[in-house]
């Protein structure tokens, strides 16, 4: 099972990347006249000039994102229904032209609730329940708008698990929260004001739904501007508007979209006046578990992610091309959207997708979700390029990096393709061999291969990731997704190769970059990373300050030391924003770790376990915290916590093993290294260390082959390689000492180590 803090896509740290003085121009918002007091009016304002845009935009999904509860927007059935979910029965009903539930409650108790608000329109509708503390959390049951019934997420979700009123996902707690896992993206000018000390919420909008203002900005100067006689408007190229929309780039026009239509960590209040996504948001990249390991959707990731992927995004292709920007509303019906670009004789042809056209003769089938396919629906461009997943529930939602069907990369990565998604009665086999009937055999090498070998830490895999990072053709965000999984292979061309895209244009790239980043010695790090506090995007700058914390105060110059207290400040504040959530805390308590600051540390780690019993890393580290101040037992009580309780966490054995072997246990320190070891091939540290514990226990036969396990799967690590030469000299096996004294040397030339060893070892020969 998926752990739930898995399932939620919380970001366990916040990561970051680098500056290079090109980005700025590349990056830098368009052109405009600044409106630094521009404030919000609210969108009321501008119906009088812009009749045909408000009218497309009333009754749209925007206007619909969220309202107050009456008659003309509640959709559901409160005419004193009642409905049985897993055993117990719930009541929906009207008291004094007020909404109200009876359901199960905090403690899973029921009771009665009232509805103040309605949460989206279609093709579900949520409503949402005012606690104390100014919390409003999410009503589990739903109103599915096409099948005119209530149904309980719990059931439709979270089948497999049993959501009890003490996990975080239960509607009471805080992974259904209104305030902050929802409400930024369904209202206007939202400011969530949580209050860290007291856990509470003062939360504000300007409109209750998503208005003119959150893609234009704040529209006071506007307002000013079109007052004036057009005679004495003084020239500006975007009407007194704060953002533009209109004369910039593709890259730009979509990033528009992405702070509400991406997977992602907010940094601080969307306040809608700035046109770089990254200056407040962190992009969750495309890769387990959130994605599929070809980038496919897996959990819940909207559209940026998936988007951004494709050739579409790189042919400079933009959201309302497709859509119009008002009413949202599809610009063609069914394949005409496509062939407004692609030429409909070839495309839209029985040769190129080999389907019967609608009203022609033919048998539907039943896809995997158990859903009728009817004949025609095989001859539309989406059917085959845009698969989809249902998210919660009934929302069904396509996939938008537009990808060819790959039944190859079914049968040898797992992923899956749009041929058995309509045909799930077929083996994927069966479906590749129609597509090398249709297609030919060719196939384009897809980087799903490589970062699949990445993943398994595949020996050479490396090489191809390197090709991925080094080539402009692909997406930067697949790029930067290379460099992640680069980050597992400790060698100097890799090490180069992240040094290099610390000076990336593109910020999601140097983000990741400063994320793998791994620095010979203190000065390295301070060299490659310092110039980065003074990058224009916010994301950037405070991952780099937030690695550089890491280091004592006496490897940086008093002025360095004072740009770097400054930008952590910055980040400081950043963590405070999200401290509502696990993550948030999580990370709190890992800045006043590196402070050295026991107690704001201990307080937070516990306060994410207290929001989110499962999650881990909370745990991990604040056993690590503990285990650092010599509080052991503790810190033993809790990796055996781990152990039992998350199986999917896999470090418990080896941190277990460490504190073991701390306390000289070595033979209780073996035990666990060697289950560390079953447990996880990616974590070469558990070879040297059992390497060397089996050497305490004077058992030289099994410390070798140890340390040659981990050779063999990690042969560019210099511990290990290390190890070895330290373990055949002491031994005076001086031959094997020097083949991997040799070894080392070459593959590190700029360590100075290997070289000291062969010399060593020779004036010992």
């Amino acid at each position: 099972m998926i752990s739930i803090w898995k399932k939620t896509g919380l970001a366990a740290t916040v990561v970051i990347a680098l500056i290079i003085p090109l980005s700025f121009f590349v990056h830098k918002p368009p052109s405009q006249t600044k409106y630094e007091k521009a404030e919000f009016v609210g969108g009321e304002e501008c119906i009088s000039c812009h009749q045909r845009e408000y009218n497309l935009w009333k009754g749209s999904d925007h206007d619909n994102a969220m309202d107050i509860a009456n008659d003309s927007t509640v959709l559901g059935d409160f005419n004193n229904v009642q409905v049985e979910f897993r055993g117990k029965q719930h009541k929906f009903y009207k008291r004094d032209g007020k909404y109200f539930v009876y359901t199960e409650g905090p403690k899973g108790e029921m009771n009665e609730f009232q509805l103040t608000h309605t949460f989206g329109v279609r093709p579900l509708q949520q409503y949402l329940v005012p606690f104390e503390n100014g919390k409003y959390q999410c009503l589990p049951i739903a109103w599915d708008t096409e099948k005119k019934e209530w149904y309980h997420l719990f059931d439709k979700v979270y089948a497999d698990e049993n959501i009890t009123s003490t996990n975080w996902l239960y509607w009471t707690n805080q992974g259904q929260n209104w305030n902050g896992m929802c409400a930024e993206c369904h209202s206007t000018n939202l400011n969530k004001n949580y209050n860290l000390k007291n856990d509470s919420f003062n939360t504000t909008w300007v409109d209750i739904d998503v208005n003119c203002e959150s893609c234009h900005g704040p529209g006071s100067e506007h307002l000013k501007w079109a007052k004036l006689p057009p005679m004495a408007r003084p020239y500006d190229d975007n009407l007194g508007l704060v953002l533009k929309t209109s004369s910039i780039t593709s890259k730009q026009f979509v990033e528009a979209c992405a702070p509400c239509h991406a997977r992602r960590t907010s940094l601080d209040v969307n306040d809608h006046t700035t046109a770089e996504f990254y200056q407040n948001h962190m992009l969750q990249l495309p890769s387990p578990p959130n994605y599929f390991v070809d980038g496919q959707i897996l959990e819940e990731v909207y559209v940026f992610g998936s988007f951004s992927q494709s050739e579409m995004y790189m042919k400079d292709v933009i959201c309302s091309d497709c859509h119009d920007s008002h009413s949202l509303q599809f610009k063609f019906e069914d394949n005409l959207l496509c062939t407004q670009c692609h030429r409909a004789e070839e495309y839209d042809t029985y040769e190129h997708h080999f389907h019967k056209y609608k009203n022609e003769n033919g048998q539907p089938v039943i896809d995997k979700f158990g859903v009728k396919i009817n004949v025609g629906e095989g001859a539309l461009c989406k059917t085959c390029h845009m698969p989809g997943r249902y998210y919660m529930g009934v929302d069904f939602r396509r996939d938008h990096s537009f990808r060819i069907p790959r039944p190859d990369l079914t049968i040898e990565l797992g992923v899956p393709n749009a041929c058995n998604d309509c045909h799930a009665d077929r083996s994927a086999d069966w479906a590749l061999s129609y597509i090398t009937k249709y297609y030919g055999e060719k196939r384009k090498q897809h980087y799903a291969t490589v970062f699949a070998d990445a993943n398994e830490l595949k020996a050479g895999a490396d090489t191809s990731l390197i090709k991925i990072i080094e080539n402009d053709l692909y997406p930067e965000i697949i790029r930067a997704t290379a460099i992640q999984y680069l980050s597992n292979y400790s060698s100097e061309r890799s090490y180069n190769k992240i040094k290099k895209a610390l000076n990336d244009i593109e910020p999601v790239v140097r983000v990741e970059a400063i994320n793998a980043f791994s620095a010979n010695d203190a000065q390295d790090f301070v060299s490659s990373l310092f110039p980065i506090l003074n990058d224009p995007v916010k994301v950037v700058r405070i991952q780099a300050a937030n690695k550089l914390s890491v280091l004592r105060r006496e490897e940086f110059t008093e002025e360095q030391f004072k740009t770097l207290s400054s930008v952590l400040k910055e980040y400081l504040e950043t963590l405070k924003y999200s401290a509502d959530f696990p993550a948030g805390r999580y990370n709190l308590g890992n800045f006043y770790s590196s402070k050295d600051d026991y107690v704001n540390s201990e307080l937070n780690y516990k306060k994410a376990i207290e929001f989110d019993s499962l999650f881990y890393p909370a745990k991990s580290n604040l056993a690590m915290l503990y285990y650092n101040n010599g509080k052991l037992k503790e810190a033993e009580n809790l990796f055996k916590d781990l152990i039992e309780n998350h199986p999917e966490y896999n470090e418990g054995n080896y941190f277990l093993g460490l504190l073991y072997a701390e306390q000289k246990r070595f033979e209780e320190s073996a035990e666990q290294l060697e289950n560390a070891a079953k447990n996880t091939a990616n974590n070469i540290r558990i070879y040297y260390n059992l390497g060397l514990i089996y050497q305490q226990l004077n058992q030289d036969l099994k410390a070798e082959k140890t340390l040659l396990a981990g050779y063999n799967i990690f042969p560019n690590n210099f511990d290990i390689l290390y190890a070895l030469v330290d373990f055949y000299a002491k031994r005076g096996n001086k031959n094997k000492a020097l083949k991997y004294a040799n070894e080392l040397n070459q593959k590190f030339p700029s360590n100075p180590t290997g070289q000291q060893l062969i010399d060593y070892i020779k004036k010992q020969m």
